[in-house]
């Protein structure tokens, strides 16, 4: 799936519209993606990101970058040998661009679209 563009609090994927958090597997969207804490990331909120068994998981952490991913989440993903990306949403949305490209079933991207 390729991300077509991001602005504060909207994300199109392909020809959809998105204003809500969300998180992209190499077979679905999955929008409204809430978190055990809005701006933390935990291992609590993985399970549908560990389904699509990832190589890499791109994090968009907000325009601003002010979502958090917990050292328990970052140890987690790697001891489970998924490769953790975390950029600002903009960056982040880039960067899963040109992975999934490349490697478009071992790639999946969970986006936080505002702060």
């Amino acid at each position: 799936m390729h991300v077509s563009s991001y602005e504060f609090g909207k994300l199109d994927v392909g020809d959809q519209a998105y204003t809500s958090d969300l998180i992209i597997t190499p077979q679905r969207v999955e929008d409204s993606w809430w978190r055990k804490d809005g701006h933390q990331l935990q291992i609590e909120d993985l399970s549908l990101i560990l389904a699509a068994e990832p190589q890499t998981l791109v994090v968009g952490t907000g325009y601003f970058g002010r979502m958090q991913i917990a050292a328990e989440t970052k140890q987690y993903l790697q001891d489970h040998g998924i490769t953790l990306i975390q950029e600002k949403t903009g960056e982040a949305v880039n960067l899963y661009n040109r992975l999934a490209e490349q490697n478009p079933d071992k790639v999946v991207a969970a986006f936080h679209l505002s702060c």
